[in-house]
C-alpha cells in the first residue's frame, strides 16, 4: 500500500503528495483514514458551503487486491445536516485512485472560477471548466470521455451536475457510469468550490509482500463470492428483488411512509423492471458480481416515429423513492423521473422523500396552488411529479428553490415537520420495518440504513425472540463492525464474505499483520471519531428525535413505542461511549 496522500489547493491551484506511513498503520483507509483526515482538516464550525470546508476521498488497503473491494469513500461537512458527511461510491475511481498511487485525495480552498481537475499519478492540471458549467452530470461525463481520451491510462472521471452548481443541499456526485456519491449533498459541497469535475488516471502497480499467501487468500475470496447464494442474488435482479418481499410484510413506505405495504407493488417488483426494462447489467471495477441494473427509457423526440432510447440505473432505493413512496406504480414513469434526477444530480432518495412532504403538505393545506404556482400535487400523479423536479431544475419560484433544501428545511419553513421523514435530517431510506431501523438511523454516523443492519434485526425478531437490550447489542455490533469494512473500502454487499478471520488473513498477506484484538480496538476507535466530530458540529443523541408520524403508523413489526425508543437510546450510549 503507498499510504500516499495528494493534496489539492484550488484557490492557489498547487498540489502536493506526501507519504503518511503512520496515519495509515493507525486508520487502515476508507473510513478510518478519511475520518481522521476530515478532523485534521476541518474546523466543526466551518460553514460546509465555505471555502475552508475540505472534501476527502480514501481507498483501503483491500482496494484492487482483493474481489468486490470496489468502494472509495468521500467525507466532509456536510450542507444537509450541518455535522458529519459520508459518503461511498464504486465505479472505477478506486482502481484509478490505485493506479494513481494515491491512497486518499484532499481538496482544499475555492477556485476563483469553475475548474475540471485532471490527475495522472501525482501530477495534477488545473483546466477551465467555463464550457461544462451548467451541462448535466450525464453531458459533462460524454465531453470529459472524449476531451481525454488521448491520454493514457483507463480513467475515472466524477462530477456534479446543475443541482450541484446550485448548491441544492442534497446534491449528489456522478461517478463513471451510473455510480454515486448520493447522499449529504457532497455536490453542493464541489459546486460551492467551483469544481465541476475530477479525471484521474495512472500507472501505478504495487506487489503483494507476500505473494504466495495473497494467492491463496484471493481464491479463497474469489471462490466464497461466485459462489455465493446472496452475490447471485445481486446479480440476478439486484436490491429490487426486496420489493415484494417488504411490502408483503408491510416494511415499504408507501405515501410518505403512510403505511408499509403498497398496493402496485407487484407492478414495481424487482421481476417487473426486469421484464419491461432491463437492458444491461454491469459491474464495478474489480467485481465478479455485476449488480448495476440499467432499464431502457425509450422516449420520442420528433414527430412520427422517432425515439430514443436512455439507459437508466435502478435499485431498490430508488423504486421506493421514486415509486412506492410517491404511489407511482409504473416502472416507465419511474425511471422518466429518475432520468431528471440523475441529469441534475440529484440524491434520488432524497428528492422522492421531499417530493413525498410535499404531497402531504398539499393535502393537508400547509401549502396550496399559490405556492405551486397553480399545480396541483397528489400522490400516483406522475406527470406533475415531472413537472416539479422540472420547475426545480429551473428555479422556478421560491418554493421550487426550498424544495432543494431538503425535507426539513422546508417542514420547519412551511410547517409539517412532524410528517417530514428525516433522520438527522437526512431524508429516510427506504424501510418501514420498525424499531431497529429507526435507531439505525437515528443515530448511525451517516443516518443511513447502511450504518448497521437494522431492518434485517427487525425481521430477525419475526422468528426469534430478542429482547430491546439483545437487539441493541446486534445492532451496536453490526455499526461497529462495518467501520473495519468500510476503512477496507468492501462493497457491502460482500460484508458476508469478508469476516473477521478473512479480513485478518487478508491484510497478513498484504504486509499489514493484525489480531483479533485489534479489530475491536479499531473499530470502535473509528466510531468514536466520528462521533467527536458530529458533537463538535452540534450533534448530540439526547436531542435526536423520530419524525412524530412514525410512532402512528403500523411497522412491520408493530407500532413504535416512545419508551422503548428513550431506552434503545440510552443502551446506545452505554455500548459505544458517546
Amino acid at each position: 500500500m503507498y499510504k500516499r496522500i495528494l493534496e489539492i489547493d484550488l484557490a492557489r491551484q498547487e498540489a502536493r503528495s506526501y507519504q503518511d506511513v503512520e496515519l495509515f498503520d493507525q486508520y487502515l483507509g476508507g473510513t478510518g483514514v478519511a475520518t481522521e483526515l476530515l478532523v485534521r482538516h476541518c474546523q466543526p464550525e466551518v460553514d460546509p458551503l465555505g471555502a475552508d470546508n475540505p472534501v476527502i476521498f480514501a481507498t483501503g488497503p483491500f482496494s484492487c487486491a482483493f474481489p468486490v473491494a470496489t468502494k472509495t469513500v468521500a467525507m466532509f461537512k456536510s450542507p444537509l445536516t450541518g455535522e458529519l458527511g459520508e459518503s461511498h461510491a464504486g465505479g472505477r475511481l478506486a482502481m484509478a485512485m490505485y493506479n494513481a498511487g494515491i491512497n486518499a485525495l484532499v481538496i482544499k480552498g475555492k477556485s476563483e472560477y469553475p475548474v475540471f481537475l485532471s490527475i495522472e499519478n501525482q501530477k495534477v492540471v488545473f483546466n477551465r471548466a467555463g464550457t461544462l458549467w451548467g451541462k448535466s452530470a450525464l453531458a459533462t461525463h460524454r465531453i470529459l470521455q472524449e476531451t481525454e481520451r488521448n491520454r493514457p491510462g483507463k480513467a475515472s472521471i466524477f462530477r456534479i451536475g446543475p443541482a450541484g452548481e446550485r448548491m441544492s443541499r442534497y446534491a449528489c456526485v456522478t461517478v463513471d457510469n451510473q455510480r454515486h456519491f448520493g447522499r449529504l449533498g457532497l455536490g453542493a459541497v464541489m459546486g460551492s468550490k467551483n469544481l465541476k469535475a475530477v479525471v484521474i488516471r495512472g500507472d501505478c502497480y504495487e506487489k503483494p509482500q507476500n505473494p504466495k499467501l495473497y494467492r491463496e487468500v484471493y481464491d479463497k475470496i474469489y471462490k466464497a463470492v461466485v459462489e455465493s447464494d446472496q452475490m447471485r442474488k445481486y446479480h440476478d435482479l439486484g436490491t429490487a428483488e426486496n420489493v415484494l418481499p417488504l411490502s408483503m410484510m408491510g416494511g415499504l413506505p408507501t405515501r410518505n411512509f403512510t403505511q408499509g405495504f403498497y398496493e402496485g407493488a407487484g407492478e414495481i417488483s424487482g421481476e417487473a423492471f426486469a421484464e419491461k426494462t432491463l437492458t444491461q447489467k454491469i459491474a464495478c471495477a474489480h467485481c465478479q458480481c455485476g449488480c448495476i441494473h440499467l432499464g431502457g427509457l425509450r422516449q420520442q423526440f420528433g414527430r412520427d416515429h422517432s425515439y430514443k432510447t436512455f439507459q437508466v440505473s435502478y435499485d431498490y432505493e430508488l423504486i421506493y423513492a421514486l415509486g412506492s413512496n410517491l404511489s407511482i406504480n409504473s416502472p416507465q414513469n419511474i425511471l422518466r423521473i429518475l432520468h431528471q434526477v440523475e441529469k441534475q444530480g440529484w440524491d434520488a432518495i432524497s428528492v422522492g422523500v421531499t417530493l413525498a412532504w410535499a404531497t402531504e403538505a398539499y393535502i393537508r393545506g400547509l401549502i396550496s396552488r399559490k405556492e405551486t404556482d397553480g399545480l396541483d400535487v397528489n400522490f400516483g400523479d406522475w406527470e406533475t411529479y415531472l413537472e416539479v423536479v422540472r420547475r426545480m431544475a429551473g428555479s422556478h419560484s421560491e418554493f421550487y428553490r426550498d424544495l432543494e433544501m431538503g425535507a426539513a428545511y422546508c417542514g420547519e419553513k412551511y410547517g409539517g415537520t412532524d410528517f417530514a421523514v428525516v433522520f438527522g435530517k437526512n431524508e429516510a431510506p427506504g424501510y418501514i420495518t420498525g424499531e431497529n431501523a429507526f435507531t439505525d438511523w437515528l443515530l448511525g454516523v451517516r443516518h443511513s440504513h447502511l450504518d448497521g443492519a437494522g431492518y434485517s434485526i427487525d425481521q430477525e425478531t419475526f422468528s426469534k425472540e430478542l429482547s430491546t437490550e439483545e437487539q441493541m447489542k446486534k445492532l451496536v455490533d453490526e455499526s461497529l463492525f462495518r467501520m473495519l469494512l468500510n476503512s477496507l473500502a468492501i462493497c457491502l454487499f460482500a460484508r458476508k464474505v469478508y469476516t473477521p478471520e478473512v479480513i485478518l488473513q487478508g491484510l497478513e498477506a498484504l504486509g499489514e499483520a493484525r489480531d483479533r484484538d485489534w479489530i475491536d480496538r479499531f473499530t470502535l476507535s473509528v466510531f468514536q471519531n466520528k462521533y467527536r466530530f458530529k458533537k463538535a458540529c452540534g450533534f448530540d443523541v439526547e436531542d435526536a428525535r423520530l419524525p412524530e408520524k412514525l410512532f402512528r403508523v403500523s411497522t412491520a413489526t408493530g407500532k413504535v413505542s416512545r419508551e422503548r425508543m428513550k431506552e434503545r437510546v440510552n443502551i446506545f450510549k452505554k455500548l459505544t461511549g458517546v
